[in-house]
């Protein structure tokens, strides 16, 4: 049986705002069932372990899928959910791939976590899936190859874009906007049109656009898998 971990945020916090952050329900909940239905074994994980934050947006109805309403009727998932372990506890020979769910949170910790940059790092030298939706394409900040270089540079990436970004307006709220880092690290990145599914792989990297994108996401490491 396929392992495979998933990376979720611990932040909650959306800058200085006052609002709520975390991870996105759907991120998580298309890819889980992918994988699930698939017969892969999956690992929940994050930087302080536990619960992760759920951003509350991410919960209105108005974006609610047959995903995220099996999984909120699921009480395995969020058993899952609820004891993720912490990432300094989980290492990256123990799985076949890695999956990272977004949602703004990863963009405070999961960017700058010296764990999750191993982890990133140790999956993609040893040729295993290394895959990111959203705004979690944003994890790889400070990722290098085995050569000193920006893990990206010179591959073909996708990640939330600078236009949905504005579009939720939190341009000017976000630590870093995805795409922009993905281009300074010499990423060719891509998009399709907002918020409709948008997925490059290049080697053993899959990237997704944005919540619509994070099932094919999943498709895409399966097939890697296979």
């Amino acid at each position: 049986m396929k392992k495979i971990l998933v990376v979720l945020t611990s932040h909650d916090t959306l800058g200085d705002t006052g609002a709520k952050t975390g991870f996105w329900l759907e991120e998580l909940a298309a890819p889980y069932y992918a994988f699930r239905d698939a017969g892969v074994s999956l690992t929940l994980a994050s930087p302080a372990g536990g619960q992760p934050p759920l951003d509350p947006k991410s919960d209105d109805e108005a974006f609610q899928t047959d995903a995220t309403r099996r999984f909120k009727a699921d009480p395995a998932a969020l058993a899952d959910l609820a004891t993720t372990v912490k990432l300094a506890d989980v290492a990256a020979e123990d799985y076949d791939a890695v999956f990272y769910p977004g949602g703004h949170g990863p963009l405070w910790d999961l960017a700058e976590d010296p764990r999750s940059i191993a982890l990133i790092e140790q999956f993609f030298a040893a040729g295993k899936p290394v895959s990111l939706v959203c705004h979690a394409p944003g994890a790889l900040r400070h990722t290098r190859r085995p050569d000193g270089l920006p893990l990206v540079t010179g591959l073909r990436v996708t990640g939330f874009s600078n236009t949905e970004e504005d579009a939720v307006q939190l341009s000017d709220i976000v630590p870093f906007l995805v795409e922009d880092m993905l281009k300074a690290n010499g990423g060719q990145y891509e998009k399709g049109a907002d918020w409709l599914p948008f997925v490059i792989t290049d080697g053993h990297l899959v990237t997704g656009q944005n919540p619509a994108s994070s099932e094919a996401v999943a498709h895409a490491v399966l097939d890697l898998l296979a």
